[in-house]
Parts: C-alpha cells; sequence; structure tokens
C-alpha cells in the first residue's frame, strides 16, 4: 500500500552549513490492510516521514509510493486526489471551532463539491460509525477530547480513502479515552479494510493496536517487522531502550547495577525467559527446576498481551557452574523456551 524506497529528506539549502537531514536513505514497505506503528525518539523522523505520503513534505532523492503512484511526481491536481485518498486524524484534532461536529465532518465533502444531500447522507452514517450520532449539532467546545478525536476520525473518513494517517493522535487524551480511540481504529480496520499507518511515542498504543512496527532513530529505519517479533525479541538498541519501561520486567536498579558480563567463580548467571506461541501455556519453569535443580530463584515475572498474543517474561537466576549451564542450554533447546542472558552476579 505504502512504500519508502530509499528516501532521503533534507532540509535547508544544500550550500548551507546547517543543513539538516530528517531522514537518510529510508526503505519500509506498509502492507495493505495492515496496522503499521512508526516509534522512534522526538525528532527521530517520524512526523516528517508521514508528511512525505500525504505530500506536505517532498522527498530529496528516492521514491515515496501510495497504492503504486510516486508522490513526488503528482501535480497540484494529483495531489489533491491523492489526499482524497489518504485520511489524516491529528494530536490536537484541528477542527473548526465554529462549525458543528457534522459540518467538521462535512468540510472535506463541501470543498469535493458534493450537494447538501449527498453530504447529509455520507455524514451522518460516520457519526454513528464513531458513536456520535445524538452530537452532530454539538460545537468542539461542548465536546470531551475523546469526542473531538472521534469528530477527527470521521471528518479523515469523509472522503472513503484507502489509507488513514495518524499523527500522535492518542498523545493528548488519558488513558480511558487512549484506549476507547484505539478500539475505535481497530473495528474501522477491520470492518472498512483500512490500511493504518500511525505514528507516537506511546509503547503501549503500538503494543496494543499495531499488527506491524517499525522503529527509527536520527532518520534511519533500525527495526522493523511484526509488532509481536519487534517487541518480545527487540535485536537493536534503541528498540529496547524505547521498550525498556513498557513491556517485560524491569529489574531494580541495584539488581543491574550488579549484573556482569562474565561469568564469577561461584557466581550465578540471571536469565530472562520469555514465554509465547507453544510455550506460553506449559509448566516450563517448573520443568526447569527439576532439570537443573532447586537453586533456581525468580527475580521477577510478568504476563502480558501484543498485538492481541500472550506474552510473558520471567527473570530467574540459578548458578554460573558451567555442567548446570549446559544443562539449562540444553533444556531451552529441547523446549523450545526462548532466553536471554542478562549477566552474571556474584
Amino acid at each position: 500500500m505504502v512504500a519508502f524506497e530509499a528516501v532521503t529528506k533534507r532540509f535547508g539549502r544544500a550550500a548551507d552549513e546547517a543543513q539538516f537531514t530528517a531522514l537518510d536513505g529510508v526503505g519500509l514497505s506498509v502492507s495493505r490492510g495492515a496496522i503499521t506503528g512508526i516509534i522512534g525518539r522526538s525528532g527521530a523522523g517520524k512526523s516528517t516521514l508521514i508528511r512525505l505520503v500525504n505530500g506536505l513534505e517532498k522527498a530529496t532523492s528516492g521514491n515515496v509510493l501510495v497504492d503504486g503512484v510516486e508522490v513526488g511526481g503528482l501535480s497540484e491536481t494529483g495531489l489533491r486526489d491523492l489526499r482524497r485518498q489518504v485520511g489524516m486524524i491529528f494530536q490536537h484534532f484541528n477542527l473548526l471551532s465554529s462549525r458543528t461536529a457534522f459540518d467538521n465532518v462535512a468540510l472535506p465533502l463541501e470543498i469535493a463539491g458534493l450537494s447538501r444531500e449527498a453530504i447529509r447522507q455520507k455524514v451522518a452514517p460516520l457519526l454513528d460509525l464513531v458513536g456520535l450520532g445524538d452530537k452532530a449539532d454539538r460545537y468542539p467546545a461542548e465536546l470531551s477530547g475523546g469526542q473531538k478525536q472521534r469528530v477527527g476520525i470521521a471528518r479523515a473518513l469523509a472522503t472513503s480513502p484507502k489509507l488513514l494517517l495518524s499523527d500522535e493522535a492518542t498523545s493528548a487524551l488519558d488513558p480511558e479515552t487512549t484506549h476507547s480511540i484505539l478500539e475505535l481504529l481497530k473495528r474501522i480496520n477491520a470492518e472498512l479494510g483500512l490500511t493504518v499507518l500511525l505514528i507516537t511515542h506511546e509503547m503501549e498504543v503500538v503494543k496494543t493496536i499495531a499488527t506491524d512496527v517499525a522503529v527509527i532513530d536520527r532518520g534511519r529505519i533500525v527495526e522493523a517487522g511484526r509488532t509481536f517479533d519487534v517487541f518480545t525479541l527487540p535485536k537493536h538498541e534503541t528498540t529496547r531502550a524505547l521498550l525498556s519501561s513498557s513491556l517485560g520486567v524491569k529489574l531494580p536498579e541495584w539488581v543491574r547495577s550488579g549484573l556482569q558480563p562474565q561469568p564469577l567463580p561461584g557466581g550465578r548467571v540471571m536469565v530472562r525467559l520469555i514465554f509465547f506461541g507453544a510455550t506460553a501455556f506449559q509448566p516450563l519453569t517448573a520443568r526447569l527446576v527439576s532439570e537443573i535443580g532447586t537453586g533456581v530463584n525468580i527475580m521477577a515475572g510478568t504476563i502480558d498481551e501484543i498485538a492481541g498474543e500472550p506474552f510473558g517474561s520471567l527473570v530467574v537466576s540459578y548458578s554460573s557452574d558451567t555442567a548446570v549451564i549446559q544443562r539449562a542450554e540444553q533444556f531451552y533447546t529441547e523446549t523450545g523456551l526462548t532466553r536471554e542472558v542478562l549477566g552474571y552476579v556474584a
């Protein structure tokens, strides 16, 4: 549905020493019908990336394709046609305060030249879809933050787009309202088959709604794939840092500060066990104890859900004796249990 091919975006003149590279050779594919999240720190290039999709910015080099059409080569007329196929919802709603909920949703249809009756037939079902059929005559000042965002979503859907862009759409909302908006986006994705591309710094948003995720750092995509795969076994240090406070087990500082990269004489190894798929519901911890002995200490654990799939994380420690570690490794191989060695302690 969307493809970024070696996309670079620079701001400033080429001869200007202060020229800034926002995106550097980005390659990424967004599958049709998927909900794809783009995560990264502030200034990583997330907003620039999404603005290239609807032509609000133009790539310095490379190609941005939407449904096979190269965005950078479009005329003004072509861009207008593209933007009818690409809806967008914003962090701060961007509603017109002087227009009712109905009229805010109707705005893109008025611009497109539809008759008032055609607009009514289009807008009323959209307000029903987002749960605001009874708020059609309310002004933005009379609506809550979540209701304003629902109006924004209905407006984004008014032109029957193929693609929905979300620019930090939930970051101004409280957790309960955020949950309701995410559930709405999931339902729209399922019922309308709409492709969704969202940028956010909130890991919980991606974990809840996104089927796929890409991690951007300093203008480069450093990791991408299924959300479950990336979140459960992050490979890049940026991904690990972003996820450290929102996923799995966070060890106390006094434990983490004592970890060493190499085994210590008479010491113990600290291991993170990851449970998902076939291992999610098996009593593997008890089997590990019986396999390597009773000296297994459980340090911390959590149960979570990522993109609708169960995920468990358990930190254990046991003797770093070579024979014990070999028995444990054989157990992991036989059972398919994923493990990550966190370090060694005295």
